[in-house]
């Protein structure tokens, strides 16, 4: 079993980042048994697919790699490295986009929601990003990647030029590229705005208090979850009980995701209780996950010495895994070396 998945890297890590994707991560590394490898990279090439500010990407490309290690990647058990690093990635895109077909990425939605009105205007690389997700995969032969509801998508765009360069281009018996296989991740909590239920959690959002970040200290986590908006009545003894009470939910969710328990379980325990009992307990809970991770991503962040170390030994392992891959497909497309 070898997983293989990617995130942009982007600054301003919040606590929907962390419970919805980073903390599956760890779950995986952990389960990993003997044989079993995770390849987990930082997605800086696709973010130049859209506008970007160079100086921040590299900011936040070393501030992710500090936050997946403070949050539990290890380095040791999980190859850990960024695409910039691995120029096999854009090569097995290029090789790849003969294989691709145009009507296969003229239907990928996600370039109709981010291209919008203007779809004239936006990059060749937003239109043909699938296929370096795609080459981001089966460069490693993932046997499986993790995704999510908006990945899916692209997950069978690999599997479809997979299948496609092997019949048109290896033997049934010698394919050159595995078919990776998705993992639902178990649901990841949706958490939303602490200052409007309806909205998710977003670095973008222009209030620092409508969102609790890895980087903020005790205080400042206690007084953002006891600002954070919600309703007159006391909690519910039971979860149907929140409905129509967005705000309400969103804080009892961050509490069970953060205990691992189910929604009810947290309202058996402080159902019928007011919000300022429930804040205060929330705060602590926060303060004690999340303590251990800000010093440690503290530290890390001010160790370029040593986030450079890792992400360059991580590359390395990466282009030695890559490197079979790579060149069986130039030998199955007849191109000299």
């Amino acid at each position: 079993m070898r997983v293989v998945s990617g995130i942009q890297p982007t600054g301003n890590l919040h606590l929907g980042n962390y419970l919805g994707a980073i903390r599956n991560w760890v779950a995986m590394q952990d389960a990993m048994g003997d044989g079993e490898e995770c390849l987990f990279f930082l997605a800086d090439l696709h973010a130049l697919s859209m506008p970007h500010d160079p100086a921040e990407l590299k900011r936040a490309t070393l501030e992710m790699a500090a936050a997946l290690v403070a949050c539990g990647i290890d380095p040791e058990r999980s190859i850990l490295f960024n695409q910039a690093q691995v120029p096999a990635h854009p090569e097995m895109q290029w090789l790849l986009n003969g294989t691709a077909r145009m009507g296969w990425l003229n239907r990928m939605t996600q370039f109709k929601d981010k291209s919008g009105k203007n779809r004239e205007g936006a990059s060749a690389a937003l239109f043909t990003y699938p296929v370096l997700q795609a080459a981001d995969v089966l460069l490693y032969q993932a046997t499986h990647v993790p995704v999510g509801e908006d990945q899916k998508q692209h997950l069978e765009l690999a599997r479809d030029i997979a299948t496609k360069f092997n019949h048109d281009f290896a033997s049934e018996d010698a394919p050159v590229f595995t078919l990776p296989e998705p993992i639902q991740p178990p649901a990841a909590a949706r958490i939303m705005s602490l200052r409007d239920g309806g909205k998710k959690m977003s670095k973008s959002d222009p209030s620092d208090m409508s969102r609790v970040e890895l980087v903020d200290d005790a205080d400042t986590i206690m007084k953002k979850i006891k600002k954070a908006k919600t309703d007159p009545e006391p909690l519910p003894s039971e979860a149907e009980g929140l409905e129509d009470r967005a705000e309400a939910l969103n804080l009892v969710t961050i509490y069970a995701a953060m205990a691992d328990k189910s929604v009810d379980e947290v309202l058996s325990e402080y159902g019928g209780q007011g919000f300022g009992q429930f804040k205060l307990a929330l705060g602590e809970l926060l303060i004690e996950t999340l303590g251990p991770i800000n010093a440690r991503f503290r530290e890390l962040s001010g160790d370029r010495e040593s986030l450079d170390t890792i992400l360059a030994k991580g590359a390395e392992k990466a282009r030695s895994h890559a490197a079979p891959t790579l060149e069986a497909t130039y030998r199955a497309l007849g191109l000299v070396r």
